[in-house]
């Protein structure tokens, strides 16, 4: 997966993604399986595992091994036992190491901007979706105002909310529902149409 992060230095983050109240509005329950495709720094990973209470299974996918000890570590120091960590590339077929059909929700944040391949992600995440499983989508609705920080993508690697729309469509899902994932992001929940 290329990369295209601008550089960063200390944001002040008031404002951005917020992943306490953007897993609330993805329904996550004690028992689930779900993945964190493109899992980062692991803040989601962490929250959703939290809201899980020791039931269930949280996998954190990322190409990146640096970030996935980095997400084992604060797991273990945290006693999130349902956190799992699976190196993988998200866009290529069974990419993400999963079983097809064994994930309730599969997350997707701030990484469709960064892939070339979106189809075959989003292929990927139908793939291991339970039938009745979601797709949640979270993403920069717009680059970042220029300032003294910079984080997110540059302007020419915005996805734009009607582009994962569409995106999403052509992968086989029909919208559920849409929800404000912050100042500078939106956030979409999918099921398989």
């Amino acid at each position: 997966m290329g990369a295209h992060i601008a550089r960063s230095t200390m944001p002040n983050t008031a404002g951005f993604a917020h992943p306490a109240r953007n897993v609330a509005a993805l329904g996550v329950e004690p028992g689930m399986t779900i993945a964190d495709f493109g899992s980062g720094s692991g803040a989601y990973v962490m929250e959703m595992a939290q809201r899980m209470a020791g039931s269930g299974r949280v996998y954190a996918i990322d190409i990146q091994k640096d970030l996935l000890r980095r997400i084992h570590n604060d797991a273990q120091k945290k006693g999130l036992s349902t956190v799992h960590i699976l190196w993988g590339d998200l866009e290529r077929p069974q990419g993400s190491k999963l079983a097809s059909a064994s994930c309730d929700i599969v997350l997707v944040s701030n990484l469709l901007f960064q892939v070339e391949n979106k189809d075959a992600l989003l292929a990927e995440a139908k793939r291991v979706l339970k039938p009745r499983g979601k797709l949640a989508i979270i993403d920069w609705s717009e680059s970042p105002p220029a300032g003294g920080w910079r984080m997110g993508p540059i302007k020419s690697h915005v996805v734009s909310k009607d582009a994962a729309l569409a995106i999403a469509k052509d992968a086989g899902f029909g919208t559920h529902k849409e929800f404000d994932a912050g100042a500078h992001h939106y956030g979409l929940v999918f099921k398989i149409a």
